[in-house]
């Protein structure tokens, strides 16, 4: 597989942290982003309990956990003071940055700039920033935990 430079994610507001974070300051790191929306069903039953696990399991100086609010639909129903509702409800325990608005499209900056299919996605960026991981779906636990494993490893 040949590496491609992560792009920067394009966030309007990180939630659950104070820090503007980007993808350049996790240098060093390896990064799991987990795309979501919150009325998805397979977000909310896996993807995102998946991550909590993650950010559990791991520790923080090795993997940093970052959740991305990617709305392509019912744009009306998902605003910020729902997310934050949503986040404090299901515990989510890392930072969950708000996708940007595209202007012509209803896809976001970030959803279109890595080419994401739908929610949920999960995305593996290695230590040096190269995207790793583009898995789209449910991902097996053991799966995940491997490509996570791999790239602290290296």
């Amino acid at each position: 597989m040949t590496k491609v430079k992560a792009p920067e994610l394009k966030v309007s507001k990180w939630l659950g942290t104070d820090d503007n974070i980007s993808l350049d300051s996790l240098k060093g790191q390896v990064v799991l982003i987990e795309a979501f929306q919150l009325l998805c069903p397979g977000c909310v039953t896996h993807a995102i309990p998946q991550a909590i696990k993650a950010r559990k399991i791991f520790a923080d100086h090795e993997l940093k956990v970052l959740g991305l609010h990617t709305v392509f639909e019912h744009h009306e129903a998902m605003q910020e003071a729902t997310l934050s509702a949503f986040m404090h409800e299901y515990r989510i325990n890392f930072p969950v940055g708000i996708d940007v608005a595209s202007a012509n499209t209803p896809i976001p900056q970030t959803m279109s700039l890595y080419d994401m299919r739908g929610t949920p996605t999960t995305l593996i960026i290695d230590k040096e920033g190269y995207l790793r991981h583009h898995l789209f779906g449910a991902v097996d636990d053991m799966q995940l935990a491997m490509h996570i494993q791999s790239l602290i490893s290296e």
